[in-house]
Parts: structure tokens; C-alpha cells; sequence
């Protein structure tokens, strides 16, 4: 099955980082965020990749292109320019690029690469987040139900730690950062059926969010069912979520399944 994956996004909450490179192609452990989020799906098998470039795409472009000897040991003839392959470390990916437009929202990014989904259905995730799903068990889930969208769900956990007081404000508990809120929210890490195209036909796609209209017209018509993930989940949208991921990367990469 192929992955669609968002990338063509300004980043402006970690701009310290994404006024010169795209949000997914920000490092950790000295690789993109993008590459981590291929490994995880390579790890279950899925190894076709179509990325939704935009801004700053051509630093996507030239990662891939000299992806391969940048993984190898080579040997270069300067008298011809000739170079000869030894050993490569790459991945078994295929990525598929495409220029899905600098301004273009996430509704018309998903629409410009239908086609190279081939009609199948297929996954699709955000360029800026990591979890631990299984990718299998996700998969499996969506094609028992028989409806056009699964969506992973996950229960984020508070910035910040929470205080239990009785009626008259006795502080009676401390709560470092409880993770169950109860609440679920959209954690990406999709699946798809062709049939997603019907939602995706308005004049306005290019400035519309794929988290607003296309699901909310999913939802009306009950064909989108979450899949509660209780694992680990983690975006990053600013410096300190790409702090906390370089120490988890150094420490518990739990999101490391190769």
C-alpha cells in the first residue's frame, strides 16, 4: 500500500529551523523527520512513497536524488568524472515527489496526488510526526469496517501538570503531565479508499484544510472511524518538541521499529 505524506507546509512555529529547510526535512539524530516517518512504515513493509512538496520542495528533491551516494562508499574517477558504487546503505524506498504548490492547503495537496495512488487505497500522514501504531493492526482495522476513512486517534498529554483541589481550593494532589485526559484528538497516520475523491471536489480545495470540510463531510456521512492508538505519539511543531525527540532519539526511540 502507498503512503501519502504532507510536506509542503510553512513550519512557522519552528521557523528557528524552517526559514531554511522544509518542517520534515528538520533532523533528528542527525536525519529528516521525513525519514523517520518512512522507516515506520517500511518496517510493516510499505515501502512507496508520493510526497506533497511546497515550500522549499526542491531541498526534498535533492535530498532523495543524492540519497543514494550519500549511503555509499564510492569511488570517483576525476579524470572522467566516473564514479563506481561499493556499498550502499539505502533504504528500499520509492519515492514519488510531486510540487503540490508553495500556498496549496492540505485538501488540495491530497487531491493534486490522487492519481499517482493508481485508484488503490493507501495511507497517508503528516510530515512532522512520529508514534510506535502498528501499521499492520491499523491496516487490518480499516478494511474490516468497510468505510473510506480510518484515522488514527491518540489521547495527547498536558504541557503542563495538573492540580486536584477540593471545594474550598485545599490543594489535595499534584499531577505531573497526566497523559488520559479522556480526550481524543487526530493523530494522523491515515487510511484511505479511492472513493475519498468524492470529498475532494470543490472549487476552493487549494484553501481548504483536509482536517476541516473533507472530514467533517466524512463524519456526516459516518465514513470515518477512528483508531485508537494508546502508544506513544509525538508531533513536532516547535524547538522544544525537536528537543524532547533528540533526547528520546539518544535515550528510547520509541517510535524506532527497523
Amino acid at each position: 500500500m502507498k503512503v501519502v505524506l504532507f510536506a509542503g507546509g510553512l513550519g512557522t512555529r519552528i521557523s528557528e529551523e524552517s526559514h531554511l529547510r522544509p518542517k520534515p526535512m528538520i533532523e533528528i539524530g542527525g536525519k529528516p523527520m521525513l525519514w523517520h516517518i518512512m522507516n515506520i512504515y517500511a518496517a510493516y513493509g510499505h515501502n512507496e512513497f508520493i510526497v506533497c512538496c511546497g515550500y522549499k520542495g526542491w531541498v526534498i528533491k535533492e535530498y532523495f536524488t543524492n540519497y543514494f551516494q550519500y549511503n555509499a562508499d564510492v569511488t570517483i574517477d576525476l579524470s572522467d568524472n566516473q564514479m563506481q558504487i561499493h556499498h550502499s546503505n539505502t533504504e528500499p524506498f520509492k519515492v514519488t515527489m510531486i510540487d503540490t504548490g508553495v500556498e496549496t492547503m492540505t485538501a488540495g495537496r491530497l487531491k493534486r496526488v490522487l492519481s499517482y495512488t493508481n485508484h488503490e487505497p493507501f495511507m497517508l500522514t503528516y510530515g512532522d510526526g512520529v508514534c510506535d501504531v502498528d501499521i499492520n493492526a491499523l491496516i487490518a482495522f480499516h478494511q474490516q469496517h468497510g468505510k473510506i476513512c480510518t484515522m488514527t486517534t491518540i489521547q495527547p498529554s498536558s504541557r503542563f501538570g495538573v492540580v486536584n483541589m477540593e471545594e474550598d481550593g485545599t490543594v489535595i494532589q499534584f499531577e505531573e503531565k497526566p497523559e488520559d485526559s479522556g480526550t481524543w484528538i487526530n493523530g494522523g497516520f491515515f487510511v484511505l479508499q479511492p472513493e475519498i475523491e468524492k470529498y475532494l471536489q470543490s472549487n476552493d480545495l487549494d484553501e481548504t484544510m483536509w482536517e476541516r470540510q473533507p472530514m467533517y463531510d466524512l463524519a456526516a456521512d459516518r465514513q470515518i472511524l477512528g483508531y485508537r492508538h494508546r502508544g506513544f505519539w509525538k508531533c513536532m511543531d516547535t524547538m522544544r518538541d525537536k528537543e524532547e525527540l533528540e533526547k528520546l532519539w539518544l535515550t528510547n526511540p520509541i517510535w524506532k521499529k527497523w
